[in-house]
C-alpha cells in the first residue's frame, strides 16, 4: 500500500500542484489509507505540530528581518562594508559579499538578504564596471549566506523536525559561511582583482561604522544570548524584534507606525503560507513514526549503502535534485527526519548533516526550474528567467566547491563545538 502513496505524490506535482495540496493529500490519504480510516486524526497531528514554542522563532526573525530590511539598518551595514573594502582588489564585490554575511545575521532569510543587499549594491556595481552578468550572480550567491548564517530560518526547521540543538545548528553554520565567503571572494580576486573603488578612507570607515552601530546590538543580542544561555532561540527571536523595532522607530526614525503596520502584514501572509506546510508534514512524519518507516528505510538502505561517503554522496545528489523543484522549508521538513537515522547509524552527525542539508538546498535558490532567488533577481533586477540563470551558472560550480568541501571536512561545520 505504500506504493500508493509514492505513485500519489509525483502524480500531484506532475499536475503542478503546490506543495500544501501535495502534503495536504499525502496526509488524508496515509491516514484514510493505511490508518483504518481515521482522517481526523490529521487535526490532532496539526496541533502537535503548532504546539512547539520553537517555531514561534520563524516569524519574529522573519518580522524582524523585514524591519530593518524596510528601515537603514541594512543599508547603514551596506556602506561600512563598503567603506572597509573599499580600495581592495575587487573591494566592491567583496563588500556585497561581506554586507550580505552581515545582514544575514540579522534577517534569516535568503531571499530578504538578497532584496536588501542588491537594491543597493547592484546599480553600485554597474557603475564601477563590473559586468551585468556578474553583478547579478555574485548578489544572488551572496543571498544564499542568508540561511547559513546563524540565525538560519531552514535550521530552525531542520531542528524542531530532528530535534537536534538549534544553538548547535547556529553555531555550526559559522564554519561553513566563512568557507562560501573566501570561495566567493577568491572567484572575485581572480575576475576583478584588478578593479577598485577608490583609495581607502579612515574617515569613511570611522563614519559608516559609528553609522552601522545601531546595527550591532540585534547579532549581539541573539548570538550571544544563544550561545551564552541566556535565552531560548524563540526568547532571542523576540528579543530581535524588540531591538529592531526600537532601532527604526525611536533611533533612526526610518519607519513609521504605519510601515510597521505594513511590514507586519507581509510576515503574516509569509507565514499563512509556510505553517500549514509545516503542520502536514510533521502529521506525515508521526505516522512514518508510527509505522516505523524511517526505521525500515534505515534497515533497505543500510544494505545499500556500506560506508558514509556513499551517503553523502548520494545524499548530496538527491538534495541537489530536490533543491531544484522544492522550496527548502518543504524539503528539510520532508527529508530531515527520514535522512537523519540513516546518518546517525553511519556515523555522521545530526548537525554536520543539517549543515549539508541546508547549504546544499540553499544552492537549489540558484537552480532552475524553481530557483526562488532566480525569480526574485527576475523582479528586482528587471531581467528576464534565461539571462538570470547564466549569470548564477558559475556561482553555482563555486558553492558547490565550498559544500565539496563542507562534507569533506566535518570539522568545518563543528570545531566551535
Amino acid at each position: 500500500m505504500i506504493w500508493l502513496l509514492v505513485m500519489l505524490l509525483p502524480a500531484l506535482l506532475w499536475l503542478r500542484q503546490p506543495v500544501l495540496v501535495l502534503l495536504g493529500a499525502a496526509a488524508l490519504f496515509t491516514y484514510t489509507v493505511f490508518d483504518g480510516g481515521h482522517p481526523e486524526y490529521v487535526v490532532y497531528d496539526l496541533w502537535e505540530a503548532f504546539n512547539k514554542e520553537v517555531l514561534l522563532a520563524i516569524p519574529l526573525f522573519m518580522f524582524a528581518g523585514a524591519v530593518m530590511s524596510k528601515g537603514s539598518i541594512a543599508r547603514r551595514l551596506i556602506d561600512f562594508a563598503v567603506a572597509v573594502t573599499r580600495g581592495m582588489p575587487g573591494g566592491l564585490a567583496i563588500a556585497t559579499v561581506v554586507a550580505a554575511a552581515g545582514f544575514a545575521a540579522i534577517s534569516g532569510s535568503a531571499t530578504v538578504t538578497l532584496l536588501a543587499v542588491g537594491a543597493v549594491m547592484y546599480r553600485a556595481l554597474l557603475e564601477n564596471g563590473y559586468g551585468r552578468h556578474f553583478s547579478i550572480g555574485i548578489i544572488c550567491a551572496s543571498g544564499v549566506l542568508g540561511i547559513v548564517v546563524p540565525p538560519s530560518i531552514p535550521l530552525i526547521l531542520y531542528g524542531v523536525m530532528t530535534e537536534t540543538s538549534i544553538a548547535d545548528l547556529f553555531i555550526a553554520g559559522i564554519g561553513p559561511a566563512l568557507v562560501m565567503i573566501g570561495v566567493l571572494a577568491a572567484y572575485t580576486l581572480a575576475r576583478h582583482g584588478r578593479r577598485t573603488a577608490g583609495a581607502w578612507n579612515a574617515a569613511e570607515v570611522r563614519a559608516t561604522g559609528l553609522r552601522a552601530l545601531t546595527a550591532v546590538p540585534v547579532p549581539l543580542a541573539v548570538l550571544g544570548g544563544i550561545y551564552g544561555g541566556i535565552f531560548t532561540p524563540t526568547e532571542a527571536a523576540a528579543v530581535s524584534v524588540a531591538l529592531a523595532v526600537f532601532v527604526e522607530l525611536a533611533v533612526h526614525r526610518d519607519l513609521d507606525l504605519r510601515g510597521l503596520r505594513d511590514v507586519g502584514l507581509e510576515t503574516s501572509r509569509l507565514m499563512g503560507s509556510l505553517f500549514p506546510v509545516l503542520a502536514f508534514a510533521v502529521s506525515i512524519n508521526i505516522f512514518l513514526t508510527y509505522q516505523q518507516t524511517p526505521q525500515n528505510m534505515l534497515e533497505a538502505m543500510e544494505g545499500m549503502i556500506d560506508s558514509p561517503v556513499e551517503f553523502l554522496a548520494l545524499g548530496n545528489l538527491l538534495l541537489l535534485g530536490v533543491g531544484m523543484v522544492i522550496d527548502i522549508g518543504s524539503a528539510v521538513l520532508i527529508l530531515g527526519p527520514m535522512l537523519e537515522p540513516l546518518a546517525n547509524a553511519l556515523g555522521i552527525g545530526s548537525v554536520h548533516l543539517g549543515i549539508l542539508m541546508i547549504v546544499n538546498l540553499g544552492i537549489g535558490y540558484l537552480t532552475p526550474p524553481m530557483g526562488l532567488n532566480l525569480i526574485v533577481a527576475m523582479g528586482a533586477f528587471r531581467e528576464d528567467f534565461a539571462t538570470v540563470t547564466r549569470a548564477v551558472l558559475p556561482f553555482v560550480g563555486l558553492l558547490l566547491m565550498a559544500l565539496a568541501l563542507v562534507a569533506v571536512f566535518p570539522a568545518i561545520s563543528t570545531f566551535l563545538l
